[in-house]
């Protein structure tokens, strides 16, 4: 049977991009992204917010560092991935985006905007996997 693994998300960002460099000399950002969704329960409109971790890599991942903050909204196009490790003897796991593309909403100076900003897709050449 196919799989099919491909995710799409619009959100703001709980946090700054962190930058940070493998040994290799890799580009790699992290950072999160909020989504929110709103249902209705009964004659009550309820919120429901989703806490999204996301790794971009390459040139991509720099430029959401260098230009992306706390706040700004953005569109999120990737792929799912599942980690496991151990640490301090404890098994730990992790499920996160693997950015393709990050496209930069609103402006700058606004984390509310309505102006389109720049996209840039990540070469698949990039991607480490």
């Amino acid at each position: 049977m196919a799989s099919f693994n491909k995710v799409m998300l619009m959100g703001n960002l709980t946090r700054d991009p962190e930058l940070r460099f493998t040994a290799n000399g890799s580009a790699v950002t992290s950072f999160g992204l909020a989504v929110n969704r709103k249902f209705k329960q009964g004659d009550e409109w309820k919120d429901d917010v989703c806490f999204v971790d996301i790794t971009v890599w390459g040139k991509q991942g720099e430029n959401c560092a260098e230009y992306l903050s706390k706040g700004r909204p953005a569109f999120v196009e990737g792929y799912l991935k599942f980690s496991t490790w151990e640490s301090d003897g404890q098994k730990r796991n992790k499920l996160e985006v693997v950015a393709n593309l990050v496209q930069f909403l609103g402006s700058r100076n606004d984390s509310q905007g309505d102006s389109s900003k720049g996209q840039v897709p990540v070469p698949e050449d990039d991607v480490p996997f």
